[in-house]
C-alpha cells in the first residue's frame, strides 16, 4: 500500500533505538526525509550510520540532545525547516519508566516523571505545530499502556502517561482547523536491545516470563517494528480522518474497552 508519505519531512524524538528507531527507519523507507534525535551523541551516530546504510544520508538529519528542553527542541525544529523547508510529521517518543516503586513518592519524584512523560511532549507539540500550521501534517504522541490499566509501573510515570493522553485528545480538536492531526500509541510490553525488559529479564527472568504469560494473551513481547507500523500509518495521509485517538497495541493486555 504506497502511505503517500514521499518526500514529507519527519521529526522522531527519541530515536537512536527501540521503538523510535524503528519509526524513524519506517519513515524512511515510505520515502520519508527524517530527523532523528537523542541524548547519546554516540548512540545517535551509530543509528544513523545504519539507517543511511539503508535508506541514503541524503534523507537523514542527526540532532544530539535532550528534546525535553526548549531550547533543544527550538533548535532541532529550526534546523529541519531550514534544510528541508517544511515539517509534516512529528514523533514524540519522550520518556522514561525508570522510577521509584511504592505510593509514597516525594514531589521531587513526581515533578522529574511527569516532566520526562509530560511536559516533555508538551513542550515539543507547542513548538512544532506552528511549522504544521500553513500545510497541515500529523502528530504521534508515544504514551503507554500505564496510562490506561493498572499496572506494577510507578505511579507517577502512569499518571504522566495518562495526561499524555488526555493532552493528544484534547490538543487534536484545538488544531483539527489547521488540518493537524494529533494522535497517541499506547504500547504494552516492548522488548529490544537497551531496553527496560532487557534489563528486568536479565535480572529475574522467571517472574518477568511468568508475567508476560499470564498478563498478556498473546504471551509474548511486542517488537519496535510492530509499534512502528502503527506509528507510519498514522503519520501518512491514508489515516486521514483518524485524529484525537488513543491506539493500543499491546497483546490484548488491556482489559478496559
Amino acid at each position: 500500500m504506497d502511505l503517500r508519505l514521499n518526500d514529507h519531512v519527519a521529526l522522531v524524538a527519541g530515536s537512536s533505538r527501540g521503538i523510535g528507531k524503528a519509526i524513524a527507519a519506517g519513515l524512511l523507507r515510505e520515502g520519508c526525509r527524517v530527523c532523528i534525535t537523542g541524548r547519546d551523541k554516540a548512540g545517535l551516530e551509530v543509528a544513523g550510520g545504519e539507517l543511511a546504510a539503508q535508506f541514503g544520508e541524503e534523507n537523514i538529519l542527526k540532532v544530539s540532545g535532550d528534546l525535553t528542553d526548549e531550547k533543544v527542541i527550538s533548535e532541532a525544529l529550526s534546523h529541519v525547516v531550514r534544510v528541508w523547508g517544511s515539517l509534516d510529521v512529528v514523533i514524540a517518543n519522550l520518556g522514561t519508566g525508570s522510577g521509584k516503586p511504592g505510593w509514597q513518592q516525594d514531589e521531587a519524584e513526581w515533578k522529574r516523571l511527569f516532566d520526562l512523560n509530560f511536559f516533555g511532549s508538551v513542550r515539543l507539540a507547542q513548538a512544532a505545530i506552528p511549522y504544521m500550521q500553513q500545510q497541515g501534517g500529523s502528530f504521534v504522541f508515544i504514551s503507554s499502556i500505564v496510562g490506561i490499566e493498572s499496572t506494577p509501573a510507578p505511579l507517577p510515570y502512569s499518571a504522566a502517561k495518562s495526561a499524555l493522553i488526555n493532552y493528544g485528545k484534547n490538543l487534536a480538536r484545538a488544531v483539527a482547523e489547521h488540518k493537524i492531526r494529533v494522535n497517541c500509541i499506547a504500547p504494552g510490553n516492548i522488548l529490544f536491545p537497551g531496553g527496560s525488559w532487557e534489563r528486568h529479564l536479565e535480572n529475574r527472568r522467571e517472574s518477568v516470563e511468568k508475567y508476560i504469560s499470564s498478563e498478556v494473551p498473546l504471551r509474548r513481547f511486542g517488537t519496535p517494528e510492530e509499534i512502528a507500523n502503527l506509528a507510519v500509518f498514522l503519520a501518512s495521509p491514508i489515516s486521514g480522518f483518524a485524529t484525537g485517538s488513543c491506539f493500543i497495541m499491546d497483546g490484548g493486555q488491556t482489559r478496559t474497552i
